[in-house]
């Protein structure tokens, strides 16, 4: 019976360590049986590993090779520590390290004879007859060495069904360190896809979910098995950006495991369990069989909506660097030196009694904060009146800012003047100044405040009230300091009779009325004016005119003039141009509009006779109002002014 045991002995530690795959059971269970059922006094198995304990290695100085060595994993019987001076072997060392390196297994019955056994008084002190120690070997790789210490000789059988069993052995121990592997790279992806930040979720080919990541869960906010086994476009991907329908027919994700393909898209959104939705970036990338086949996709994606945040908060820094920008470029547009460009108090061209007043009564209201309203027709020379008030006033060193009433969008004048507080209406992306702010300690030009809206002219006369105002969209009050000067062709008090100006606002404008006299009533000063503008835009064009005659002189001077200087200055440049020597030529055309009844001018009326001048110039331009060959230019006035005057006039282009 007791040999039946001994010989099935091998057959039950084999067959209990064939049915682990834990590495370290297996170990266990192989030296701990050869103690149990083959009365070894001690068992122990080294496995080949790396050099890792070189400086601390007692065993150090017999190693030549440090890249690799044996490291004791499991011993049993009469020693079971596996930290002693043996937890390290180096190959060719010793009589384990020279079985490793050998491949060849050293047995002997006879422990202490034997030349290749050493520590002979240790044998005798712990009685060891027999030793054994075998090479694991799979296939042609070494795994490491199983070596026994037996108190007792072996039979030859039990040596020769060792050996069998040393074979059965390194099959154990290679399945478990595969096993081993296969768990830790299972492991180590489980570890890799619940750490990663990015959502990951895998689909077959049908698009259903196959696996879901923790971050995907977060992210989402789908439990893992409400996103399992579902259809993932139908759950999270099922619009685009902009809110369309977006079909799975053309989704980048199925792509992927229909051309192969990995598709990368940057700029799409998923839709959380909560009904909103996130916007992302993700990559599918097709999953493959050994033989190339497609078996589905892997998507990873990450919510961008910080970007998209960063993004917006960067465009909003350079919108709001640009607005500064602007605001600096206008303020210095603005500035002391803008009023000096072209016109200066003292480029005033005159020598007429009637303009002589004028500039004594700018004299007189200069020095004094007193609001001015500059009354006269189109081309008078209006804004150079207020640039002058403002050149010799006290705030001669800050800003004259310049608002045309006429000529900005009804929708924009309030903020143009008052500004805007970020999102007060569509595209007010930033808070911008008005004219008011820029014009503080400085002067404000009102220029064609006849057309300012009656709903902006209750908030202006609370400026000239007061003083204070808010931002469009805001509710801080500010405070200014500006003087006002406004202008106007209208006749204001006729406006404020039909209800389309405040009588308030005008009586708070009309502190300093002053009336600049149209040009037919200086016709002293037409030469001046000519020989001025005959040397300006000569010299602006590189022509010199020398003569003017008589004739020329005279038909200006008799000239109705219903475009003012402005329009003197325009008939000197058009002449200018047509002269082909250095003698002054007027236009044909300006001859054959004075070759009216002169009579007939006399009877009708101001209105009449512009509204006659303006069609003929429109009909010359073929009805063009801007650009250089409009009737704008020629007439020497703005082309928002033109159509202003064309509303007020009745005058509308023919069918």
């Amino acid at each position: 019976m007791n040999k039946t045991l001994k010989e099935n002995s091998l057959e039950r530690i084999a067959l209990k360590m064939v049915s682990s795959l834990d590495l370290q059971e297996v170990l266990i269970t192989i030296t701990q049986g050869l103690v149990d059922e083959l009365d070894a006094a001690f068992a122990r198995i080294w496995l080949l590993g790396p050099g890792d304990l070189c400086t601390e290695c007692v065993k150090a100085e017999h190693c030549s090779n440090r890249l690799q060595c044996l490291h004791l994993k499991v011993s049993a019987g009469m020693y079971a520590q596996i930290d002693g001076e043996h937890r390290r072997i180096p190959l060719g060392a010793f009589k384990i390290g020279q079985i490793a390196q050998s491949r060849k297994a050293v047995v002997t019955n006879d422990a202490e004879g034997d030349e290749r056994v050493p520590n002979k008084s240790w044998l005798r002190e712990n009685r060891l007859r027999s030793v054994a120690g075998y090479p694991l070997l799979f296939r042609d790789e070494l795994l490491g060495v199983i070596a026994m210490f037996s108190r007792r000789k072996m039979k030859p059988n039990e040596i020769d069904r060792l050996a069998i069993f040393a074979n059965q052995a390194a099959v154990a121990i290679k399945n478990a360190q595969l096993f081993e592997a296969v768990q830790g790279g299972r492991r180590k992806n489980e570890l890799i896809l619940n750490s990663a930040g990015e959502g990951i979720y895998g689909l077959d080919l049908d698009g259903n979910t196959t696996f879901v990541n923790p971050a995907a869960v977060q992210i989402l906010g789908w439990t893992e098995e409400e996103m399992l086994h579902k259809p993932q476009h139908a759950l999270i991907h099922h619009t685009k950006p902009d809110g369309s329908p977006y079909s799975r027919e053309v989704c980048p994700i199925y792509a992927a495991f229909k051309d192969g393909q990995v598709h990368l898209v940057t700029d799409e959104v998923f839709w959380r369990k909560d009904g909103s939705s996130l916007p992302v970036e993700y990559t599918s990338t097709p999953i493959k069989d050994n033989d190339g086949n497609l078996l589905g996709a892997v998507v990873t994606f990450r919510d961008i909506s910080k970007r998209k945040q960063a993004e917006a908060a960067l465009l909003k820094a350079h919108e709001e660097v640009k607005q500064l920008k602007d605001q600096l470029q206008a303020e210095n547009i603005y500035l002391q030196e803008e009023i000096k460009l072209e016109h200066n108090f003292d480029e005033i061209i005159s020598t007429s009694v009637a303009f002589k007043k004028v500039l004594r009564s700018v004299e007189q209201v200069a020095s004094t904060d007193a609001t001015v309203l500059i009354l006269g027709e189109t081309g008078t020379g209006k804004e150079l009146i207020a640039r002058a008030l403002h050149t010799i006033s006290p705030r001669k060193a800050r800003p004259l800012v310049k608002v045309n009433c006429a000529a900005l969008p009804m929708n924009l004048i309030e903020s143009e003047l008052f500004g805007h507080e970020r999102g007060a209406f569509t595209g007010a992306i930033s808070r911008k100044q008005g004219r008011f702010e820029l014009a503080e300690r400085g002067t404000i030009f009102l220029d064609e405040i006849g057309d300012l809206p009656l709903d902006l002219q209750a908030k202006l006369l609370r400026v000239l009230q007061e003083g204070e105002f808010e931002r469009v969209g805001g509710t801080q009050t500010l405070k200014v300091n500006v003087r006002v000067i406004a202008a106007t062709n209208r006749d204001l008090k006729q406006a404020t009779q039909t209800g389309e100006f405040r009588e308030d606002l005008f009586y708070r404008l009309n502190v300093f009325p002053i009336s600049l006299p149209p040009l037919r009533e200086r016709a002293e000063d037409i030469p001046l004016l000519i020989k001025h503008f005959v040397k300006k835009s000569g010299t602006k064009m590189g022509k010199k005119i020398t003569t003017v005659p008589q004739k020329v002189m005279r038909t200006l001077q008799n000239y109705h003039f219903p475009g003012n200087i402005r329009e003197l200055e325009n008939i000197i440049e058009r002449a200018i141009i047509l002269a082909s020597e250095q003698t002054l030529q007027l236009d044909e055309s300006f001859e054959s509009t004075k070759s009216a009844d002169a009579s007939g001018l006399k009877t009708r009326t101001l209105e009449e006779v512009e509204r006659e001048y303006i069609v003929a110039t429109l009909e010359e331009t073929n009805w063009r109002i801007e650009g250089q060959k409009g009737a704008a230019l020629r007439l020497g006035l703005n082309a928002n002014t033109l159509r202003s005057r064309m509303q007020k006039l009745g005058i509308k282009k023919p069918a």
